[in-house]
């Protein structure tokens, strides 16, 4: 079975031209992950939205680069039993900075935020490591996190 993935654009800010090239790459990690039959939401927000989501879900009042959600619930409809991995949110405020600082382009760095997101739903977590420049990780998820995007490096989301 296939799975769903529903991208959406806060309100208050433009779409990105790349936007379409999202969905085709967050299908094929969710199949190098192993989602099957799963429901994935990806919201594109700004810092001060995913400034409000730290704050009231993780007790942290600041702007972050992006936040992963699990869900579990599962649902019917005529296309079969669809499972809710939950919901990603990524700032496009905080994007071109992280890309600065690690300097990369903005493609590898969204790459890295979307494969990011996915490894949280999937139910990983590297507390309290976090991926610092010129510092190997060590912790599962984000020595899994960069190995796929070395094998993704040819993929483009921003082109």
């Amino acid at each position: 079975m296939a799975n769903r993935i529903l991208i959406s654009v806060q309100e208050e800010i433009d779409s990105p031209l790349w936007l379409d090239n999202v969905e085709p790459f967050v299908d094929l990690v969710m199949e190098k992950f192993g989602f099957d039959g799963e429901e994935i939401s990806i919201l594109f927000c700004n810092d001060d939205y995913i400034r409000e989501l730290n704050k009231n879900f993780r007790g942290i009042d600041s702007a972050t680069d992006v936040l992963s959600f699990e869900n579990g619930d599962e649902y019917e409809d005529e296309e079969g039993v669809w499972k809710c991995a939950g919901d990603i949110a990524i700032s496009l405020d905080t994007l071109p900075v992280n890309a600065a600082y690690f300097e990369q382009t903005e493609n590898d760095e969204i790459k890295r935020l979307l494969v990011h997101g996915l490894l949280h739903l999937n139910g990983y977590d590297h507390e309290p490591e976090h991926i610092e420049k010129g510092v190997e990780p060590v912790c599962e998820m984000l020595v899994k996190q960069e190995n796929l995007l070395k094998e993704l490096k040819n993929e483009s989301v921003i082109k």
